[in-house]
């Protein structure tokens, strides 16, 4: 439990905990993809850099969100380790049997893993300065205009944010079920490929029954409070764009601009 960081929400009072869902949203989205056209190393200092002020302001402990790394480690090392050894490159630093190592090799692994960082450590910052009620409204008022053409916009956004809110929760109950199988003298890191899928499958079965079980558990809890989607649905707290947000968005768009001008250096 303690490695998943993303669909948990961090109560604290800052200022973007403050700030518009919507413009969260859409400058999380407006990061990731002005983070794809850094093409260098001074793009991805920036991006750096405008990732920890981004951190500095939630008002999150950069070790509390810095945590998700830990499970996503081997697809970091693996990535990695692709562009390490299969990029040709003319500056050769290592040549030994098999072993190619180039001087742009090292320079594209540096990079995809500095963008992977950069990348999974953006995106919770979204998830832990907003609350899944937030972001339902959020991603319901953005897809609104799908709406016309008979999307169930309302739908969609609470199906995204219950899955979203459930990660941590799912990951808990592998953690105990896990610790109870173990108990029982299960073994689930000995053995070959064979040996370690057949041990997963009393994990497995306990952990879909489980999920189950929540997923109607929730259904007759909204169904106990006359939830009916969006038919007649008001909202207790109604989303308005404050200065803060027009500013929030400005300094995103020009720290987009100076991006995308480094990326084509």
């Amino acid at each position: 439990m303690s490695k998943i960081v993303i669909g948990q929400y961090y109560p604290a009072p800052s200022i973007l905990h403050s700030l518009d869902p919507r413009v969260k949203l859409l400058g999380t989205m407006f990061f990731i993809i002005t983070l794809f056209m850094a093409g260098n190393w001074l793009g991805y200092g920036i991006a750096a850099l405008a990732l920890a002020t981004v951190i500095r302001l939630s008002g999150v402990p950069p070790m509390f969100m810095f945590r998700g790394l830990r499970a996503m480690l081997f697809i970091l090392i693996f990535t990695a380790s692709l562009n390490l050894f299969l990029t040709p490159g003319e500056t050769v630093l290592i040549n030994f049997w098999f072993i190619r190592i180039t001087l742009e090799g090292v320079s594209l692994a540096g990079q995809i893993a500095s963008r992977l960082v950069i990348l999974i450590v953006g995106s919770t910052i979204m998830t832990l300065t907003t609350t899944p009620i937030q972001l339902t409204d959020a991603i319901e008022t953005l897809l609104k205009p799908f709406k016309r053409i008979g999307v169930p916009v309302h739908e969609i956004a609470m199906m995204m944010t219950i899955a979203l809110r459930f990660i941590p929760t799912l990951m808990e109950e592998v953690d105990k079920i896990m610790k109870a199988q173990m108990a029982r003298g299960a073994d689930f890191d000995t053995g070959g490929l064979v040996k370690k899928a057949k041990s997963m499958i009393p994990l497995l079965v306990p952990l879909f029954i489980s999920a189950f079980r929540r997923a109607d558990e929730l259904a007759q809890a909204m169904d106990a409070r006359c939830y009916r989607g969006d038919v007649n649905r008001t909202k207790m707290k109604v989303m308005r764009f404050a200065p803060r947000d027009f500013y929030a968005a400005v300094i995103l768009a020009i720290y987009g601009a100076v991006l995308v001008f480094i990326g084509r250096l």
